[in-house]
């Protein structure tokens, strides 16, 4: 059974059966993509442990939220999902007092329309007017821009984590290795969506550099119908890793 099939297969127990060990095993076939995504936003103030443990909360609630009525992979689903908790954990880390989710949202909706005003009719606008754009009370407005207050924007020049320089000093040059190792992970997430004779397929053609003629006689099939498993394989590991790359 294929790795999509077989993942359908153990969603449709978990939400359907309630079982449980189905869940966990669809966690543990996700999880490299999870810690692939989560590695993406690494370097960015957080520990990537943290970002892990994210990550793996984001999966789980992809898992109980997959609808098994959509025509759609399930990590195809999984990655917007995953990349939604990462996004929310930082954006609720920038708050450096507990402000009430709704109050964050309220304050961001009033910043949007204070910009938009502002450059409307040339000045800033009032907490009445923006009270009546936003269809919000002037209390609540206040609220709000009291709250944005206590929001935290690290400037590149605070010092970072006791450090003496600051975001810019700490960044360096692009690391290769890293950057070739997360391919790696990325590959192994699309080769799992491959059947084992799909994967052994790849594996001769761009890892023993086999000709599809040769694979052809290895396995006993035509060279044409090898060369129609390649280019579906490769379509298939495309549609897995296109949205970690978009993801970024």
């Amino acid at each position: 059974m294929e790795y999509a099939e077989r993942t359908r297969v153990l969603l449709r127990r978990w939400h359907e059966d309630g079982d449980r060990a189905a869940r966990e095993e669809v966690a543990e076939l996700l999880l490299p993509l999870a810690r692939s995504l989560a590695r993406r936003y690494a370097g960015k103030g957080e520990p990537l442990d943290d970002l892990e443990q994210v990550a793996s909360l984001g999966l789980i609630k992809a898992i109980d939220r997959f609808d098994l009525d959509r025509p759609v992979r399930f990590a195809t689903y999984a990655v917007p999902t995953i990349v939604g908790e990462l996004k929310r954990h930082f954006r609720d880390r920038g708050w450096m007092l507990r402000v009430p989710r709704d109050v964050q949202e309220l304050s961001a909706r009033v910043t949007r329309c204070r910009e938009a005003l502002t450059r409307e009719r040339g000045r800033s606008p009032t907490v009445g007017e923006v009270a009546a754009a936003v269809g919000e009370s002037d209390e609540r407005i206040l609220d709000a821009l009291r709250a944005a207050d206590a929001y935290r924007m690290m400037s590149l020049d605070e010092p970072l984590g006791g450090a003496d320089g600051g975001v810019l000093d700490a960044l360096g040059g692009e690391d290769h290795e890293f950057v070739r190792a997360e391919e790696r992970a990325m590959l192994h997430v699309g080769l799992e969506t491959l059947a084992p004779r799909e994967r052994e397929i790849l594996r001769l053609r761009y890892y023993e550099g086999m000709t599809q003629r040769e694979i052809a006689r290895a396995i006993g099939v035509s060279q044409m119908h090898v060369s129609r498993l390649i280019r579906r394989s490769v379509d298939t590991m495309r549609e897995t890793i296109a949205p970690v790359a978009r993801a970024a």
